[in-house]
């Protein structure tokens, strides 16, 4: 039995319509946040082939994690190849990603409780 504040999320769904969406957007990008509690928030974002996010600050400690296709994330140092079903925790210093193919990635972070 399902307590009154837990949520089902189809991920595979939710990819799906928001991938739509990002295909009709400008930036080519689309996002939603999955859930957002005391401690922790993750983020689904979809992106077109060839978008990018620029660089940007990593937040204290994140995990991404690959739902469908393939990205490049960047920092000044190093770069990693990501795909379906890949995790990494995120470096924390400036980075920047590249996408390679129609993608989706589920994005934690940690809540900034200062």
């Amino acid at each position: 039995m399902m307590a009154e504040h837990d949520q089902v999320n189809n991920l595979g769904e939710l990819t799906a319509d928001l991938l739509d969406k990002a295909r009709s957007a400008h930036s080519g990008r689309a996002a939603r946040t999955v859930y957002s509690g005391q401690y922790l928030k993750q983020t689904l974002l979809t992106f077109t082939a060839g978008s990018t996010m620029d660089e940007h600050e990593s937040p204290p400690e994140a995990t991404l994690q690959m739902i469908q296709g393939s990205v490049t994330l960047s920092s000044t140092a190093e770069s990693w190849d990501l795909g379906t079903g890949d995790l990494m925790t995120v470096p924390p210093e400036r980075h920047s990603v590249a996408i390679q193919e129609d993608s989706a990635f589920l994005l934690t972070t940690r809540i900034d409780l200062s």
